[in-house]
């Protein structure tokens, strides 16, 4: 099933698959002409068996304005059940895009999530990278659950500052959810939670070739550098292929 809607001169399209309507479109269709701030998540395998687990963290994918492909093997979901690829848009894809828009506009950009020592790398790579924009960032603590003050700190740290785009980075599925409790708190004009990129921009890990990713081996890599990541996250990859075929099968339907 496919959608399409109209942003500026573009049309997104959409494809649904195991109950989530995912972007299909380029990037460049996703306006930041708006009066009302817009959520762009990510969904994968891992995500999408986290959701079947967490019933806010669902919501908060079901509601993006913008859910794009992040690992390339959910797209397996809608090739098989519909006959419909969807494009990739991967975490790195979706910095890289709007880093270059937002230097090309000189646009506003703030990092939430990470340690300050990540953030400051992030910073003196950006500025070299990108002089052209502006930039300010907030460590939140690392906790599950933030107070009532703390998060009120974190809102006020974005609103003063008054980005163009935000970027989460406070792992999956907390990114996520917070980002969807804020979203109307926010003055932005578009929040990506991308989790893992902020380490691989500032050079905490190894950043993955584009080559790997153009190969769709980029969760092969990934697994090689954080053996640990793979360990955790290989309950939920079960979780997906197991409703994948259970759908198939018409033995389940869509959560």
């Amino acid at each position: 099933m496919c959608m399409q809607s109209t942003t500026s001169n573009h049309k997104i399209k959409t494809v649904r698959t195991m109950g989530f309507d995912v972007f299909s479109s380029s990037l460049e269709s996703i306006s930041l002409n708006t009066k009302a701030p817009k959520i762009l998540n990510t969904i994968s395998p891992n995500s999408y068996g986290i959701s079947t687990k967490d019933d806010a963290f669902r919501e908060a994918l079901k509601k993006s304005d913008y859910l794009v492909l992040d690992g390339v093997y959910f797209a397996l979901s809608s090739i098989i059940l519909h006959g419909k690829n969807i494009k990739r848009n991967q975490g790195p894809d979706v910095f890289y895009h709007f880093m270059d828009r937002s230097n090309k506009n000189h646009y506003k950009v703030f990092f939430l999530g990470a340690s300050e020592s990540t953030l400051e790398k992030i910073k003196i790579k950006a500025k070299v990278q990108y002089p052209n924009i502006k930039i300010d960032s907030y460590s939140p603590p690392f906790k599950d659950e933030f107070t009532e003050e703390e998060n009120d700190v974190m809102i006020k740290a974005i609103n003063e500052f008054e980005p163009d785009v935000l970027f989460v980075g406070m792992t999956c599925p907390k990114q996520e959810k917070w980002s969807s409790l804020n979203q109307y708190f926010l003055n932005v004009k578009l929040i990506c939670c991308i989790g893992g990129v902020f380490d691989w921009y500032a050079g905490n890990y190894k950043e993955i070739s584009e080559i790997w990713w153009k190969l769709r081996l980029g969760w092969l890599i990934r697994a090689i550098q954080r053996p640990d990541l793979l360990k955790r996250n290989i309950p939920n990859y079960y979780i997906f292929l197991k409703d994948l075929i259970l759908i198939f099968l018409k033995l389940k339907t869509t959560i």
